[in-house]
């Protein structure tokens, strides 16, 4: 298994200066980071975010810079000495990036409504409920900015989103039953939303590839494939491409196992009138 637990700040200091390096030596031979992106055929973008700290510098990347640069192989030396751990520091202010930047991402839950989906009382019920606890400062910081992250499902151009929650999810009381019925007609709206499909696995299911817990999907605009995973023990990034393929599949196994979108939006009707 190659995921790992994630860093902390060190790794992010390391990035950073990575990054600092990387804006002088491209400054000192005289490229704007427009010019260096079209020299090397990558996104500007990318030279952007690897100089901020907010995206790892790959090894074919930095030996490529360091030729061009001339730099002498302190790029490549730079990663190389990076802490092995993915190199990717901070999971909740990278996840958070990546989930702003990605252009595709497919969640998984067998716990709690996703994130994204989440209503500002639902999303408060649930921060509350984490053992041991936020102070109330604490829980309305994050209730504020898992609100804020939802403005992806109503950009003009939205990512491509697909999220399969599994039944039970829907019939927790987390927050008491006006927090559950306002979540479920939540739930309901956004399944409407176009380039968004939200599908219900149902507990009537024999077959449930995703028994092993809640994992998120991305791709990103310079289309790497990630994955995010979560569990009692921590937040994990995985990026090696065996794992992420082996999520990936069991994805797809996940929505032929769940309802259609539309049987699932029927399903929500139906647990809307019992409520």
């Amino acid at each position: 298994m190659t995921s790992r637990k994630l860093p902390r700040k060190k790794n992010l200091s390391a990035m950073r200066m990575l990054g600092v390096q990387l804006g002088t030596a491209r400054r000192a031979a005289g490229f704007t980071q427009r010019g260096l992106a079209e020299h090397l055929v990558v996104d500007e973008e990318t030279i952007a975010s690897i100089e901020q700290g907010r995206r790892p510098l790959k090894p074919d990347l930095a030996e490529a810079l360091d030729q061009l640069l001339g730099t002498k192989g302190m790029l490549s030396a730079g990663v190389e000495h990076l802490p092995e751990i993915d190199q990717f520091p901070m999971w909740a202010e990278l996840y958070m990036q990546h989930e702003r930047e990605a252009i595709a991402l497919s969640w998984y839950d067998n716990a709690v409504v996703p994130g994204l989906l989440q209503t500002e009382t639902y999303a408060r019920a649930v921060l509350r409920n984490r053992v041991p606890a936020y102070d109330e400062d604490g829980v309305e910081t994050r209730t504020a900015a898992r609100m804020e992250r939802q403005e992806i499902l109503y950009r003009k151009e939205p990512p491509t989103l697909s999220f399969v929650v599994w039944e039970p999810v829907l019939l927790l009381g987390i927050g008491g039953s006006a927090v559950r019925a306002e979540q479920l007609r939540h739930s309901r709206a956004i399944a409407e939303l176009p380039g968004l499909s939200l599908q219900i696995l149902p507990l009537s299911s024999p077959y449930h590839a995703g028994v092993d817990g809640p994992f998120t999907l991305l791709e990103t605009p310079d289309h790497q494939h990630l994955a995010y995973t979560e569990s009692q023990r921590g937040s994990q990034w995985v990026s090696d491409p065996d794992e992420v393929s082996i999520l990936a599949r069991k994805y797809a196994m996940l929505r032929t196992q769940a309802l259609t979108p539309q049987d699932s939006m029927a399903l929500l009707d139906r647990l809307l009138g019992e409520t």
